[in-house]
C-alpha cells in the first residue's frame, strides 16, 4: 500500500476518501513515514526545499494546496520527474469575496467608526463620510478566475467594471489599455496578478502618482506587488483613501508604520482559506496525487 503524507496542516477526513484503497493518508507523519512516502499533500506555508526532497526518495508527486509555488524547489522536482499538483479554482470565489470584503470595509469606514464607538466618541462620527460602492468604479488588474469572479460580485453591487490584462481576452466594454489609464479611472483598484520579474513592486510612487484621489487600493495578489514604503506615503498625503492587504513580503510580515493607518485593513493571507474553500483544496490535492499515483495525467501542475 502506498503512502501519502500531510505536510503542513491537512484533514485525513477530508483527503482519504478521495483517496483509493490502496493509498494510506498519514496527517501527522513520522520521518519513517515521510521516507516512505510516495506522495505528499503540502500545505501553503511549508517549505519544500531539495532537502525535503532528498529526505523523500520514494517520492512519485507532490501536490500544493492553491496555486502559489513559491516555498517549492520546482527545479529539484524536475530533475527527479517528480509532478508538481496545484489546486486552480478551488478559492477563486472566497478570493473575490475578500477583496470586495476589504474595499467595503474600507468604503464604510469600518475600522475608525469601531473605534469611535468603543471610546465613547459618538459625536464624532461625521468626521468619518462612509462612501458607497453602488455608482462606483472598480479597477481589476489581472483577469483571470479570480479578477472575472470580482467582475460579477462588483456587477452585483452596481459598480462599474474595468480591467487591465495584457494576456487576457477581455470583453471590449470593459476593457482598458493601459494600467495607467485604469487607475486614474478607478475609485477601486484590486491586484489578482502573479508576482513576476514585471509584476514586483507594480505598484510604486510612479503609479500611485496616477491613481484618482482618495481611491482604494486592495491587495489579495501577492505581497511585493505593491512598495510598501510608497503606499503609506500616498496614504498621508490622502492620494489614496484606503488600502487592504491579505498577502505580505516576506510572510509572516516584519512590522511596518502603514499597519497602524487607520484607513488600513489587515489579514494574514487568509481570504482564500474559507472553510469552503480550504476543504475543496483538499479534494483538488488529493484527486491529483491518487491521479499520478494510478497513472493518470493531473488536472494542474507547476513548472519551474
Amino acid at each position: 500500500m502506498k503512502v501519502v503524507v500531510g505536510l503542513g496542516s491537512v484533514e485525513s477526513s477530508v483527503v482519504q476518501p478521495i483517496l483509493s484503497d490502496g493509498i494510506r493518508f498519514i496527517e501527522n507523519p513520522t520521518e519513517q513515514d515521510i521516507s516512505d512516502a510516495a506522495g505528499a499533500i503540502v500545505r501553503a506555508a511549508f517549505r519544500f526545499d531539495a532537502a525535503q526532497f532528498a529526505k523523500m526518495p520514494k517520492l512519485e508527486v507532490v501536490a500544493r494546496t492553491g496555486v502559489g509555488t513559491e516555498l517549492v524547489d520546482l527545479a529539484a522536482a524536475a530533475e527527479r520527474g517528480i509532478p508538481v499538483v496545484i489546486t486552480p479554482g478551488s478559492n477563486t470565489n472566497a478570493v473575490a469575496e475578500g477583496a470586495i470584503a476589504h474595499a467595503l470595509h474600507l468604503v464604510k469606514r469600518l475600522g475608525p467608526l469601531t473605534q469611535l464607538v468603543s471610546t465613547g466618541d459618538w459625536n464624532e462620527r461625521t468626521a468619518y463620510p462612509v462612501g458607497d460602492l453602488e455608482n462606483q468604479t472598480i479597477g481589476i488588474v489581472g483577469f483571470g478566475r479570480i479578477g472575472r469572479r470580482v467582475a460579477q460580485l462588483a456587477e452585483a453591487f452596481g459598480m462599474k467594471v474595468l480591467a487591465y490584462d495584457p494576456f487576457a481576452e477581455l470583453p471590449a466594454a470593459i476593457k482598458v489599455e493601459s494600467i495607467d489609464e485604469l487607475v486614474a479611472r478607478a475609485d477601486v483598484v484590486t491586484l489578482h496578478v502573479p508576482l513576476t520579474k514585471q509584476t514586483n513592486q507594480l505598484v510604486n510612487e510612479k503609479l500611485l502618482g496616477k491613481f484618482k484621489p482618495g481611491a482604494i487600493l486592495v491587495n489579495c495578489g501577492r505581497g511585493s506587488l505593491i512598495d510598501l514604503d510608497a503606499a503609506h506615503q500616498a496614504l498621508r498625503s490622502g492620494k489614496l483613501g484606503g488600502l487592504g492587504l491579505d498577502v505580505f513580503d516576506p510572510e509572516p510580515p516584519a512590522h511596518h508604520p502603514i499597519f497602524e493607518h487607520e484607513n488600513v485593513v489587515l489579514t494574514p493571507h487568509v481570504m482564500g482559506l474559507s472553510l469552503q474553500s480550504t476543504r475543496q483544496t483538499f479534494i483538488d490535492a488529493a484527486q491529483g496525487v491518487r491521479d499520478v499515483l494510478e497513472g493518470r495525467t493531473p488536472r494542474a501542475t507547476a513548472s519551474a
